[in-house]
């Protein structure tokens, strides 16, 4: 809360607050391993927004990630009416380790399934984050002033 506190003593409204808390979250939940800092660093440069809140919540968001690897995978799978592939987050993480470019080659259409889902879920979870965030952020504005 001390990035928040600091931005909104700063000038920062509490909806811009909110929405870069809401872009972190959608951030930390890309179905990828090894690359949510760099996506999020790309994404808050493009939009100009505090770095510093923006990659503590995505990486605070690395337990969710992981446990919707599969649910993106699975719903893009349904969305592009593809056959389940028969994977488990050990299996990808093994599999990457060992050789990412054997991994690319076996898995790449699953990650364009799981792109997919998640690309499809951004707007529903800034929406579920944003909200809230923005509702409380108002509350923590009026009581510093």
């Amino acid at each position: 809360m001390v990035p928040l506190r600091a931005e909104l003593l700063r000038g920062s409204g509490p909806g811009h607050l909110a929405f870069t808390v809401a872009l972190g979250a959608a951030c930390g939940v890309l179905p990828f391993f090894g690359f949510i800092a760099a996506f999020t660093l790309v994404v808050g440069l493009c939009l100009r927004r505090n770095q510093l809140i923006m990659q503590t919540i995505s990486q605070l968001l690395s337990p969710v990630q992981v446990l919707l690897i599969l649910v993106y995978v699975r719903a893009g799978e349904w969305i592009w009416r593809a056959p389940p592939m028969p994977l488990s987050v050990r299996t990808l993480a093994h599999d990457f380790a060992a050789d990412p470019r054997a991994f690319m080659l076996r898995f790449g259409w699953t990650g364009v399934h799981a792109a997919t889902a998640w690309a499809l879920s951004v707007p529903f979870i800034l929406a579920a984050v944003f909200f809230p965030v923005r509702r409380g952020l108002r509350r923590l504005a009026a009581s510093i002033k």
